[in-house]
């Protein structure tokens, strides 16, 4: 049954893509999402994270099995405006794209999803299983929003799991894990041409780091989908002035990890580095504040079958079946799955997300909101059966 016209279905991401919900206000786009769901009798519910930041969950159907499907409500800084051709808050059409921060990543993906569920509600399905919106916070920094939906046990009763990111006519069902590290040291501030007065906080960091360079990416650990561990000193801070010796110095990481090189042993390995510079009395501490675990599910399974099969309809060629670069809140909401779980992105949107000029192609995005309405049913009903 079709709810929304194409002008509508447009509509809806252009209010999306007003809210600037940049790494915060997350609440704005729930409160606009459990409205629109609320009109079209789907029970939503908003669930507060922290301050102006909440997640949405919602659902539609009966029973068993779950299918769940996640998008996640933040987007990156529009950056210089200026670069813009187009205000980024203000959906704009050109040549048969969609454009605006957010258009690819993943605010198409995301209205889709919710489009969806609104036309499968109207035509009385689905028939058998449920399909549970978990639309996330902080996505783009911290993943708190999919943390918070593990926690509360969103996800324990979920037969699988589809995130709408934007993978275009790819589906992905793999990505590496992302670490942020912080490393702070502590010394003693002297005058430089008395440094023995003094305790250089930079020279421990430096030794460590250099360690780190050697063990991390000499490490013969590989993984055939998603290749090696990539480690990464991203900022170095220490000192104030030149003629100074240092008395405190920070250096921060980022690892990408892979489930031979996993997050907790990245951190086992670090900490041997840091407490032997420890021990020769340096002052070194350390502060994991992001770790986000590698995923690798199956790559045949019904979910992901179908998600080929249906989509190469839409697409008019073979879609492949790939790991992604990037890491998703699937981090989180796998965590408790294993590793033989039902799981894939697949989404709307082009390799722009994060740019000046982002964009969707407007068919690609008005595509998915049929393609998932097949897809979902066709994974509940085949499922039931099996």
């Amino acid at each position: 049954m079709t709810v929304f016209t194409d002008e509508q279905k447009v509509q809806l991401l252009a209010d999306l893509i007003a809210i600037q919900s940049v790494n915060d206000h997350e609440e704005l786009v729930a409160q606009y999402l459990k409205r629109v769901l609320t009109d079209h009798d789907i029970d939503a519910r908003i669930v507060p994270v922290s301050s102006g930041r909440a997640n949405l969950i919602a659902e539609i159907g009966h029973g068993s099995p779950i299918l769940g499907i996640s998008g996640h409500m933040d987007v990156v800084s529009p950056g210089d405006v200026t670069q813009w051709q187009s205000d980024p808050f203000k959906l704009s059409e050109r040549s048969g794209n969609l454009y605006g921060r957010g258009a690819s990543d993943m605010k198409s993906g995301l209205a889709a999803l919710v489009i969806a569920m609104i036309e499968l509600q109207a035509a009385g399905q689905p028939k058998t299983g449920r399909i549970r919106l978990m639309a996330t916070i902080a996505e783009e920094v911290g993943e708190t929003g999919s943390q918070a939906f593990l926690e509360q046990g969103a996800m324990d009763d979920v037969d699988a799991l589809l995130i709408g990111e934007p993978s275009g006519y790819r589906v992905f069902y793999a990505h590496k894990g992302s670490m942020d590290i912080r490393l702070t040291a502590q010394g003693k501030a002297a005058h430089s041409s008395m440094p023995e007065m003094g305790v250089n906080a930079i020279d421990p960091l430096l030794v460590i780091l250099n360690q780190a360079n050697q063990v991390f990416r000499n490490s013969d650990r590989h993984n055939e989908l998603l290749g090696d561990l990539a480690f990464n000193t991203t900022v170095f801070q220490g000192g104030n002035q030149v003629n100074s010796i240092p008395e405190m110095a920070t250096a921060e990481m980022n690892v990408r990890t892979i489930p031979e090189f996993n997050n907790d042993q990245v951190v086992a390995t670090l900490k041997e580095l840091v407490d032997q510079q420890n021990q020769q009395g340096a002052q070194v501490s350390t502060d994991v504040y992001m770790s986000q675990w590698p995923v690798e599910e199956p790559k045949e399974t019904l979910l992901s079958q179908l998600a080929v099969k249906i989509g190469a309809d839409y697409a008019g060629t073979a879609i492949p079946k790939l790991a992604l670069p990037a890491v998703t809140d699937a981090s989180n909401l796998l965590k408790q799955k294993g590793h033989e779980f039902p799981f894939i992105i697949f989404g709307p949107g082009s390799d722009t997300a994060h740019q000046v000029d982002e964009y969707v192609n407007k068919q690609m995005f008005l595509d998915f909101t049929q393609l998932y309405q097949q897809l979902f049913i066709d994974y509940l009903q085949q499922a039931t059966r099996s």
